[in-house]
């Protein structure tokens, strides 16, 4: 891959991987919690909550990164207080465009586990509970395998989302080669110069080999766990 790319290019798509690896990651806690919340939690504001949730699907992504620049920018109430209290700085870096990408794909995560959640029968998990054994436990030893491949789906929403992703990046971290550059970021650019179509193509198919990757490990993946829970 190196030799059939350029410096920069390998750049480009070395970041794209981590953005799109960091979003995923630091969202899949949150987004389980969130989605055995919805499926199984019976409390007020669960309307509001799945709004929320659901929110950047609707809006425009130059939206949701223009939200994201006025509370995380340097400037912003959030992003300031960051700033100078812990030296964190999201605007303009790498971590900022994680972040995008993950709240961007968060809704397509949740949304996959909460339909693997709905879909276990509840009556295994009360079967558990009358056992003795805690919430908690029950979850972990019960639910959590039944949803794996639900997981992976969603992992995979949420990744592929990522190194997708640009207009929340683009207007929340810019677009600065070798900090916040991301694939799309990449192409955009070489479309906007005389000569850079070749560029483009490249990125492009890059982009599409790195997609088809993803699925097939997600097919494989989900096939191994189906195959080890009927066992």
């Amino acid at each position: 891959m190196g030799e059939l790319l350029r410096p920069e290019e390998w750049t480009a798509l070395r970041l794209s991987l981590l953005v799109a690896t960091t979003a995923t990651a630091a969202s899949l806690v949150p987004g389980i919690a969130v989605a055995y919340l919805l499926a199984r939690g019976r409390f007020w504001g669960k309307a509001l909550l799945d709004t929320l949730v659901h929110l950047p699907l609707i809006l425009p992504p130059v939206v949701t990164g223009y939200l994201l620049l006025i509370w995380l920018g340097r400037r912003g109430p959030v992003g300031s207080f960051l700033a100078d209290q812990f030296g964190i700085v999201l605007s303009f870096r790498w971590t900022g465009a994680a972040l995008a990408c993950a709240i961007m794909g968060f809704p397509l995560l949740v949304r996959a586990i909460r339909l693997s959640i709905e879909a276990v029968d509840g009556k295994l998990e009360e079967a558990a509970g009358t056992l003795g054994a805690s919430r908690a436990w029950v979850f972990a030893a019960v639910t959590l395998p039944l949803i794996l491949p639900g997981i992976i789906a969603g992992m995979i929403l949420s990744f592929a989302k990522a190194m997708g992703e640009f207009g929340a990046t683009i207007t929340f971290v810019s677009n600065i080669p070798g900090e916040t550059q991301t694939l799309p970021s990449a192409i955009y650019t070489f479309t906007q110069v005389p000569g850079g179509e070749a560029g483009a193509m490249r990125l492009t198919i890059v982009s599409v080999l790195v997609s088809m990757a993803a699925l097939v490990a997600s097919e494989l993946l989900a096939r191994g766990i189906a195959r080890r829970l009927a066992a």
